[in-house]
C-alpha cells in the first residue's frame, strides 16, 4: 500500500493505523513520490490526499489511469463540496473520504476496495519500468533502448531511473539535485546539465523519438518528443 499526504502527522498516523492492521505501507509526502513508489514496486492500493504541493492527488489519478493502471485509489481530502468529490472520482479515484475521518470507516472502505477490485490488472511488472522502447530494471540496475543495452554509470542510471518513474511529469532541477545528489548545488551549477548531456548521447542519439526533454526555466521530463 502507498499512502501519500503532505501533512506529516496525518501521514504517520495512517502508517501506524495500516501497519497495525497488517498492511505493508510505503509513505510519500507528495504525488511525485507516490508515483515513484508505485512504479518501483506496484501497490495493491493507494490512499492519497487530494491537495498536495506540486503533483496533487488528482494528477496522480489522471497519470495512472492514462497509463491504464487500475490500482485501487482512495482519495482523502478536507474539502467536502460535491464538486470536489466529483472531480476526484472523474479523475479515476475509486472512493472518496472526507477529513476528519473515523479510522474504522477508513479501514472498512479499504477492505471493501480490496474485495471489490480484486487483483490489480495491467500494472507493470514489479521490477520493470517502460517508456516507449526504453526499458529499465531497477533491481538489476540495467537499461535498454530497443534491443541495445545502455552502458550507464551509477549516477547516469539513477538519473534516468528517476526521470522514468516520473515519466510525463516535469521535474524541477532542485528536486532532481535533492534526489540524485542529496544536495541542491544552486542555480549556477552545470552539474545536472552535464549529466543530462551524457544521458542524451546514450539514450537519444540517432533514435526516434527522443525521450529526454528540457522544459526551459523549470527542469526536465521523460516523454516522447512532440511532432
Amino acid at each position: 500500500m502507498v499512502v501519500a499526504d503532505d501533512d506529516r502527522a496525518i501521514r504517520e498516523s495512517l502508517e501506524r493505523l495500516f501497519t497495525a492492521e497488517g498492511y505493508s505501507v510505503r509513505v510519500a509526502s507528495n504525488g511525485a513520490e507516490a508515483l515513484e513508489a508505485h512504479r518501483m514496486h506496484p501497490a495493491d492500493l493507494m490512499v492519497i490526499d487530494l491537495m498536495m504541493p506540486g503533483v496533487d492527488g488528482l494528477s496522480v489519478c489522471r497519470v495512472l489511469r492514462a497509463e491504464q493502471d487500475r490500482v485501487p485509489i482512495l482519495m482523502l481530502t478536507a474539502r467536502t463540496e460535491t464538486s470536489d468529490r466529483v472531480a476526484g472520482l472523474d479523475a479515476g479515484a475509486d472512493d472518496y473520504l472526507a477529513k476528519p475521518f473515523d479510522p474504522e470507516e477508513l479501514l472498512a472502505r479499504v477492505r471493501a476496495l480490496m474485495r471489490r477490485v480484486g487483483p490489480v490488472e495491467g500494472s507493470a511488472p514489479a521490477q520493470v519500468i517502460s517508456v516507449e522502447d526504453l526499458r529499465i530494471e531497477p533491481s538489476a540496475r540495467r537499461a535498454w533502448r530497443g534491443d541495445e543495452e545502455l552502458d550507464l554509470t551509477r549516477t547516469e542510471f539513477d538519473l534516468l531511473a528517476h526521470l522514468a518513474v516520473n515519466a510525463g511529469i516535469v521535474l524541477e532541477r532542485t528536486d532532481i539535485y535533492d534526489t540524485i545528489w542529496g544536495y541542491d548545488f544552486g542555480p549556477d551549477s552545470k552539474n545536472l546539465a552535464v549529466y543530462i548531456g551524457y544521458l542524451r548521447r546514450k539514450v537519444d542519439r540517432d533514435r526516434d523519438p527522443t525521450l529526454i526533454q528540457t522544459v526551459r526555466g523549470v527542469g526536465y521530463v521523460l516523454r516522447p518528443e512532440s511532432p
